[in-house]
């Protein structure tokens, strides 16, 4: 069960990068509304997707 949350971080951490970077680079989703908070999230989701990389290696 571990290894599937750490699976779900990751694929949350691509999913909030994927969304909060096309919003950084092309004003698609939010039409860059706040582009601190969008910053922001771009750098909490890279240190979950580091996060739960570094657990799932140990767990193996």
């Amino acid at each position: 069960m571990p290894k599937v949350l750490c699976i779900i971080g990751m694929v949350i951490s691509v999913l909030l990068l994927l969304v909060f970077g096309l919003d950084l680079a092309l004003k698609i989703p939010f039409g860059r509304a706040n582009a601190l908070m969008s910053i922001s999230f771009v750098i909490c989701s890279l240190v979950l997707g580091y996060l739960s990389w570094s657990t799932y290696r140990e767990q193996l």
